[in-house]
């Protein structure tokens, strides 16, 4: 795990990502992230995780710079580890400093609970590069904000500003921008001093089959990816993404 870290304290455990400033996903990330959460699945010392990252960012997305791997991110490969995400046993809290964007929106939803500053953006910003979203998002958005709250994120891909996100439900805490980690960690170590056997079950019930619910959207929302990437709108999104400018889309 190069790039993922796990340290235990007071049952507490904190799962942080090493690749600042924009702590980029691939499919190798996720899958470290997954076998970090079914490690602590199976350690009694662990009771919650906080998920959080080293440098600027949270997690801006999938790094599909044209100089960088487009196809790093993996497609079916990666949805299949973020399903074992959704299907991990012990509850998440995750400490959003800076951004949440495209599948790092998704990764930070994939938690129970999100602690977040003024400072921090959140943004499901597929169309503005031409593509559909994913990493489970069409089904976990819309549970979490609503529908109407959903569509305007997805179909606008504008970014929203950390009191919003309290506002919609994105977001659980807003703290000072230096205190989220331990706002996280307070929160965590609050559900850890549960009943650990009965905040597992509970759990399991409240979140009922989303794991499988995940895992059948995955399927689709890949399906529309790998379509929209042959489009000449994705690489002009792309292309204007990585020169800053305002893409002009053709829809084709």
């Amino acid at each position: 795990m190069s790039d993922i870290t796990v340290d235990i304290n007071d049952f507490v455990a904190v799962v942080e990502i090493h690749r600042p400033p924009n702590n980029f996903f691939d499919f190798e990330l996720i899958a470290d992230i997954a076998n970090a959460y079914e490690q602590i699945d199976a350690d009694p010392d662990a009771r919650a995780i906080v998920l959080c990252s080293e440098g600027k960012h949270f997690c801006a997305g999938a790094n599909f710079a044209p100089s960088g791997n487009e196809q790093a991110t993996g497609g079916g490969v990666l949805y299949r580890e973020a399903v074992r995400l959704f299907a991990a046993k012990t509850p998440v809290v995750a400490a959003v400093r800076g951004s949440a964007i495209g599948g790092g929106l998704g990764l930070a939803v994939s938690a129970d609970f999100r602690v977040a500053s003024a400072e921090s953006r959140f943004a499901a910003n597929f169309t503005q590069l031409g593509f559909h979203p994913g990493f489970g998002l069409s089904v976990t958005l819309p549970a979490l904000i609503g529908q109407q709250a959903a569509l305007d994120m997805i179909l606008t891909g504008r970014r929203v500003k950390g009191d919003e996100a309290q506002a919609m439900g994105l977001c659980d805490e807003l703290v000072a921008d230096a205190d989220v980690r331990q706002a996280a960690w307070d929160k965590a170590r609050q559900i850890a001093s549960a009943a650990p056997l009965a905040v597992v079950a509970s759990r399991a019930t409240l979140r009922g089959d989303l794991a499988e619910r995940v895992r059948v959207m995955t399927d689709h929302e890949l399906e529309e990816q790998t379509r929209l990437r042959a489009t000449a709108d994705f690489k002009e999104g792309i292309a204007a993404t990585a020169e800053r400018r305002t893409a002009n889309f053709i829809g084709q």
